[in-house]
């Protein structure tokens, strides 16, 4: 970040600040200023490269090894700035008090700019209080970040201190160049200490920029509601019924709209008045309880008196994005450590009620009450792109979907058109009028049976049977027993097979479901429970479309039958053994190129998960028909391996409970010949995520150079496979040459980041090149397969410009592979085989080049 971020944000003329002289190079001082804003923070700055690197550090630094504490990178800051200490006025940005907590000189390990665009500085500190080793180490990012986040750590080392032991912040809380407190400096006037006299700024003309960005800290005052057009002055409101936003079949587009991400959680209305909090649903419930103790005391560390915010309370997975499953299992557990708000609105800010005010405008009050920063409470921040582009790149992301709203749009109660949303795949609520009891446990759920009010008469419209952890199948039956009725509830008499081993209950609960479409009768296809929704009555729901339903494409039908399909495959995830069937049969397609006439060796899970697992490449007693079994032609007498030809044989894998398929890398037409190469980036302990994503490109560059085209897809674990096409013309002993030349070199060539051997003690702070994927009999995980791990994710396909957006190694899972793909204009390995080259020698090209 250069200077001119830091200049832009401020007004010469009214605050302290150094502006910021010429530069020196080659210092190496650091310095750490308490930071007495809208929030207490200490900024932690380091020089490089004649200016000071930045970091808001929330809680301050640590001294107990290992203790992460949250940095927030922020604009680069003027050497002068190291100086700096005094007050900030207020409505400035950064208003408030500043003292020099710590100041002295910093000592890199190593190649400190290659260690900084790496994201892991390892450092030596040698200050007047802090001193020893020290990381600075960032943290992945998420699609909607402002700002990189990185984590303060203090090393292990003679400075480092015990849990119990005093704490650095409060043992010294003095500023090491005057010996002042902060509220010293706050009780005095702006630019002026007691003990040193008027501090004066730099010299040199300053100019207020025409449109400073705002702030990502909030503001020191409250926002000033009366200067707004449109604000009345009123007593606060009631509950506020919410605005609704119209399903719409296609994003629209142009200047008036402004759109953002939709979220998948609860939707709230905050209510802050003389102190007192309230989180009430969208029809009215009071659940402040049910959401722990720090959102609501965010909200009350607001600087206003009264306010009333619409927004979304959610829990965000590792992947980052925000996931209604994971908020309900968070309720379930009573876990509250999670939650986040994000607020999209504001209706009413002391005493003016601001429904009328246009929607830009309201944002504009909101931004500046909230700010912009990643804590508890968030805003909910818009984009004025095409809608349509911004959708597509929600969708590649495989978030929910998009909230469109017109820029000058009142706050208007109900259902309308200036708010409109566009999904990603078919969702929504449905009302639950009966069950069918689980073939595996006595007190579970093994599917729900839906419908939708029309005219109101309850409609049946199918059933769902996966989306349930065993805690929710369990807690389901529960609360569905003590419902039973002894007739249907749907209007309409149900089939026989319909009604086979039903279990009808009075509809009163509502469920929220993921679907693929609606078949052609009407029914839910490749439906998913997503949590109970409390919040909304069951006589408001309706079939939700956005133009008449087209008919929808056949789906692939499934001759293989399936043996207890509720059985938990993966149970944290309410995955079952139908909810893997139906995805396999919705991404068929994309798979099936990678795993038909292949031998396989699978990973069998017949207990899901968290049960025994192992390894199988041979036949075994009562395979599936639909499973093949090959011979080795090495060894004609041997076992035989095992193949597929066609869907039915991918369903036979599923009952088989082979949650992992890992084919070879030739075909069985053609045993000794490979037609691919897998590179497998395995990332040892303490790698970042951009260094895999580094290590990729340039395992890419290094195929190129050899003729070869690189494809990349996430691992579903923790690192990435290159992976290049081949003629199949060279054999197995010249591929795995070539493999291993190229990891061999990437390895010479910077042996800090990379190692070519499986050792794990050459690991730790670097990445696998692994290459035996390509020898004879050795298999990779295949595109599009699952992974026998906690949350479901597949091996991705991307394309390389993907790499970019925020997607790490389990990002893609079966609840949201299927609607990507159906979002994605092209295939991401569009293109494949059409690149395929026969296999020259290493060094071929290197050596024409010379």
């Amino acid at each position: 970040m250069a200077l001119e971020a830091y200049r832009r944000k401020r007004d010469f003329s009214a605050t302290p600040e150094p502006r910021g002289g010429r530069r020196r190079k080659g210092g190496h001082a650091f310095v750490i200023q308490k930071h007495a804003a809208t929030r207490l923070h200490y900024d932690f700055r380091l020089e490089l490269d004649g200016v000071l690197k930045s970091w808001a550090v929330a809680r301050g630094p640590s001294l107990v090894p290992g203790e992460k504490r949250l940095a927030v990178h922020v604009e680069d800051h003027p050497l002068d700035y190291g100086d700096f200490e005094g007050t900030i006025p207020k409505g400035e940005y950064g208003g408030g008090t500043v003292i020099l907590w710590d100041r002295g000189t910093w000592t890199p390990e190593g190649d400190a700019h290659q260690a900084y665009a790496k994201g892991h500085l390892e450092f030596t500190l040698h200050g007047e209080k802090l001193g020893g080793r020290w990381h600075l180490v960032r943290m992945r990012g998420k699609p909607r970040d402002k700002r990189e986040n990185w984590l303060l750590i203090k090393g292990e080392d003679d400075f480092a201190r015990g849990e119990d032991a005093p704490d650095i912040l409060a043992e010294r809380p003095e500023s090491v160049k005057t010996g002042r407190l902060i509220a010293d400096v706050a009780g005095e006037a702006p630019g002026w200490s007691s003990k040193t006299g008027r501090i004066r700024r730099s010299a040199g003309r300053a100019t207020k920029p025409a449109a400073s960005p705002p702030d990502p800290r909030p503001s020191p005052d409250p926002p000033e509601p009366a200067q707004v057009k449109g604000a009345r002055k009123a007593a606060m409101p009631g509950f506020v019924e919410p605005m609704l936003a119209t399903l719409v079949s296609a994003a629209p587009t142009g200047a008036r709209w402004l759109h953002e991400i939709k979220f998948d959680g609860y939707r709230l209305q905050a209510r802050l008045e003389a102190g007192r909090v309230k989180l009430l649903t969208r029809s009215g419930l009071d659940w402040t309880a049910r959401f722990g103790k720090a959102v609501p005391a965010a909200l009350r560390g607001l600087p206003v008196g009264s306010a009333i915010l619409d927004g979304e309370m959610v829990v965000e997975t590792a992947a980052g994005a925000s996931d209604f499953s994971a908020l309900q299992a968070d309720l379930s557990a009573g876990r509250d450590d999670r939650f986040a708000f994000y607020a999209f609105d504001l209706m009413y800010l002391d005493g003016y009620d601001l429904r009328a005010v246009p929607l830009v405008e309201r944002k504009a009050l909101l931004a500046q009450l909230l700010g912009r920063g990643d804590g508890i409470l968030r805003l909910s921040d818009h984009f004025r792109e095409s809608g349509a582009l911004v959708l597509r790149h929600a969708c590649r992301l495989s978030l929910e979907g998009i909230v469109s709203k017109l820029a000058d749009s009142p706050y208007r109660t109900g259902r309308g058109k200036a708010w409109v949303k566009s999904k990603c795949s078919a969702r929504q609520e449905f009302v639950i009028g009966g069950y069918v009891p689980s073939s595996v446990s006595r007190k579970a759920i093994g599917s729900l049976i839906m419908g939708v009010y029309e005219d109101g008469a309850l409609q049946h419209v199918g059933r769902v049977g996966t989306g349930f952890s065993g805690a929710v199948a369990e807690d389901l039956f529960r609360r569905l027993e003590r419902l039973r009725i002894p007739e249907s509830p749907f209007a309409a008499r149900l089939t026989a097979e319909e009604a086979r081993q039903a279990r009808f209950v009075r509809p009163e609960l509502v469920a929220e479901v993921e679907f693929r479409a609606w078949t052609a009768d009407g029914h839910l296809r490749h439906a998913a429970f997503r949590g109970l929704r409390e919040d909304k009555p069951a006589t408001e729901i309706v079939r939700e479309t956005a133009r008449p339903a087209a008919k929808p494409p056949a789906p692939q039908r499934r001759r293989v039958r399936l043996t207890h399909p509720d059985r938990l495959y993966w149970p944290e995830d309410g995955v079952t053994k139908e909810g893997l069937a139906d995805y396999y049969a919705e991404v068929w397609r994309q798979i099936a190129p990678w795993i038909t006439g292949r031998p396989l060796a699978l990973l069998r899970c017949p207990n899901g998960i968290a049960g025994e697992r192992f390894f199988q490449k041979h036949a075994w007693k009562g395979l599936g028909r639909h499973i093949v079994q090959v011979q080795d032609p090495r060894d004609p007498k041997g076992e035989p391996l095992i193949a597929i030809e066609d869907l039915d044989g991918l369903m036979g894998l599923v009952q088989s409970a082979a949650l992992e398929i890992h084919p070879w890398g030739s075909t069985i037409a053609d045993w000794e010949r490979p037609d691919l190469i897998t590179m497998d980036l395995d990332p040892g302990e303490a790698v970042e995520w951009p260094a895999v994503v580094a290590a990729a490109r340039e395992l890419r560059q290094r195929l190129q150079d050899h003729g070869l085209a690189g494809f990349v897809k996430t691992s579903g674990g923790k690192g990435l496979h290159v992976v290049a096409p081949l003629q199949p013309r060279a054999e197995w002993p010249a591929v795995k040459a070539f493999a291993k030349a190229m990891a061999d070199a990437m390895a010479a060539d910077d042996p800090d980041r990379y190692v070519s051997t499986i050792s794990k003690a050459k690991r730790r702070g670097r990445i696998l090149i692994d290459y035996l994927r390509n020898q004879r009999g050795a298999t990779a995980v295949a595109a599009y397969s699952t992974r026998a791990r906690p949350g479901a994710a597949v091996s991705a396909p991307l394309r390389w410009d993907e790499l970019e957006g925020g997607i790490g190694p389990a990002w893609f899972t079966i609840r949201n592979m299927p609607a990507r793909l159906a979002t994605l204009a092209a295939d991401p390995w569009d293109g494949f085989r059409a690149a395929a080259v026969p296999l020259e020698a290493p060094g071929a090209r290197r050596g024409k080049a010379g």
